[in-house]
């Protein structure tokens, strides 16, 4: 048995695959990693490709579209591996960088996973959107990264080129220790897609388990997938899964003055989407608001388990400021213009 299940998530994406699949293949150590692609109902030719041009390649079948999470999950049951890697469809990796995440998460058992550094497909000497080089939240649950806050990227002149800690590795790429995602029951199926790795890696930082960037490990990401940027469902998806991961892993000391604040951020956040016009989006905004307290009781144990934790061990990779205050107000659109100390 190979150490590393290296598995992709397909659903209608004949032309990813034949577009990047053979970088995976070709920069993949076959003695170290198994590649795996797990379909999700497509109805294109995905399978008719993966069976005639790349025989070498095991492939799982799903009869549905399960989502990112249920997809992953499920494949996820039927790998035997020591680690798992989640990749996307849709990146072109770079010689040796599966072995150079391979030696850290190897050699430090207190990492339970970690990324690469990921820069855009189309413009290569920028940061890609979801990852750059490691990612983080502010105290109100809004997400960004080393070489991309909010909607600004960066160039990549190796100003984050140092390995460390971070609150969450991107799911574009990711690398975890399977015992841990087994410990922890994996993805969350209910949130379908987006937010997911966020909220697993929080659960990660929780154990008081390492959660790292390794920036010498580079892998090129298109970006967008299946839900473009400017899809409502993909807003809906993103508002929603935030509040749920929120409401799980915050400690109870915070949770009510932090749901306080979104509640009115939220609501700032349509009235913007309004006063351009784009009444699709703002409505999107009080839609996942409505499913947030809807899905709520089902996270009734979890909250109660999250409320006897006394400390979190993430709580040294949030910011404790707001993203949006410190963007919009005080001007730093750059992670490394932040006061982080």
């Amino acid at each position: 048995m190979k150490k590393v299940a290296v598995v992709i998530l397909n659903w209608n994406g004949a032309k990813m695959l034949q577009q990047f699949l053979p970088s995976v293949i070709e920069n993949t150590n076959g003695e170290l990693a198994e590649i795996i692609v797990a379909d999700n109902g497509s109805d294109d030719n995905s399978i008719e490709l993966l069976e005639k041009e790349y025989p070498e390649v095991r492939l799982i079948k799903f009869t549905e579209n399960y989502g990112f999470t249920g997809g992953y999950n499920r494949a996820l049951d039927q790998c035997e591996h020591e680690y798992y890697v989640l990749l996307n469809s849709d990146i072109e990796v770079s010689p040796r960088w599966l072995d150079i995440l391979f030696e850290q998460i190897e050699n430090d058992k207190n990492i339970a996973a970690c990324q690469p550094k990921i820069r855009a497909y189309h413009d290569k000497i920028s940061f890609e959107y979801a990852g750059a080089s490691g990612g983080f939240i502010d105290k109100y649950g809004y997400p960004f990264c080393r070489g991309r806050v909010l909607s600004t990227i960066e160039k990549d002149e190796g100003q984050y080129n140092d390995m460390r800690k971070v609150h969450w590795a991107t799911g574009a790429c990711l690398m975890v220790r399977s015992k841990t995602y087994k410990q922890l029951g994996g993805l969350d199926n209910r949130f379908f897609a987006h937010m997911e790795e966020i909220d697993l890696c929080w659960r990660i930082n929780n154990l008081g388990m390492k959660v790292m960037v390794v920036p010498e490990s580079v892998v090129y990401h298109v970006g967008g997938g299946t839900l473009p940027n400017n899809s409502p469902r993909k807003l809906f998806l993103n508002y929603r899964n935030n509040l749920l991961l929120l409401y799980k892993n915050l400690p109870k000391s915070e949770l009510n003055r932090t749901m306080r604040m979104r509640f009115w951020l939220d609501m700032m956040s349509a009235a913007l989407y309004a006063a351009q016009f784009k009444f699709a989006f703002a409505a999107q905004v009080f839609k996942a608001r409505k499913a947030y307290k809807k899905m709520k009781p089902l996270y009734k144990e979890t909250r109660l388990e999250a409320d006897k934790q006394l400390t979190h061990e993430a709580s040294d990779v949030i910011f404790n400021k707001s993203i949006v205050w410190q963007y919009f107000i005080k001007g730093k659109k750059n992670y490394s213009k932040l006061p982080l100390s």
